[in-house]
């Protein structure tokens, strides 16, 4: 439900940032930025934030990046030299986009953010998220409870996995669920055998399932 409400409020920001641009030509063209068509989330995403988008009378070039930060930002380009009058961006790094971004801002097309921050940019005119914090301490609950680790005596074996260093929404999910499970750490009950506890130490590089799996 928070994705959905996260989705539709960037089609909102989408439809104000057009409002007073006028009609003819492709003075009503979005560029939708997606990371990766390898996760089944961001497919869902660009497709119905392009269907919503092409019910409300606007063309959109929706494009995906194969999670490599030199397509993303190719494909960015592409879309300011064609026209795009707003441009929605769900980054690969939030934090190698300022260069890209600049050229938008020099033709003052708006950026909103999409689910992923974009840092290091002057350009970025709305972010548009759910509350990443309480996702991760959602996930430590499910943990805490399924273990029953206020009761059980334990001590359980745990490993820990957290997203990109470069997406900012990985250290909201990280910091929500270790404050729950941190307690139950430090007791003993659960039992961290690799060591690897710290951000830098569990974060999975351009959120990939090859680097997880090799860190397993």
């Amino acid at each position: 439900m928070k994705k959905l409400l996260s989705l539709l409020l960037a089609v909102a920001m989408v439809a104000t940032m057009l409002t007073g641009c006028g009609a003819g030509g492709n003075s009503n063209k979005v560029g939708v930025s997606m990371p990766t068509k390898s996760l089944q989330r961001w497919n869902q995403d660009g497709d119905n934030m392009k269907k919503l988008l092409e019910e409300a009378g606007y063309t959109v070039d929706l494009q995906y990046a194969d999670n490599i930060v030199e397509t993303q930002v190719s494909q960015i380009e592409n879309m300011i030299n064609s026209g795009c009058k707003v441009l929605v961006i769900a980054a690969v790094e939030g934090d190698s986009l300022g260069t890209v971004l600049a050229q938008a801002k020099e033709k003052n097309i708006p950026v909103i953010a999409y689910d992923r921050l974009i840092m290091n940019s002057d350009a970025v005119s709305y972010y548009a998220t759910f509350d990443n914090y309480m996702v991760g301490t959602k996930q430590g609950e499910y943990i805490r409870d399924q273990l029953d680790l206020d009761n059980a005596t334990g001590p359980f074996n745990l490993e820990i996995t957290t997203g990109d260093p470069g997406d900012n929404n990985a250290k909201f999910f990280y910091q929500g669920a270790m404050d729950v499970l941190n307690p139950y750490i430090d007791e003993g009950k659960l039992v961290v055998k690799s060591g690897q506890k710290d951000f830098d130490k569990v974060a999975t590089d351009s959120w990939a399932t090859e680097n997880a799996q090799n860190r397993a």
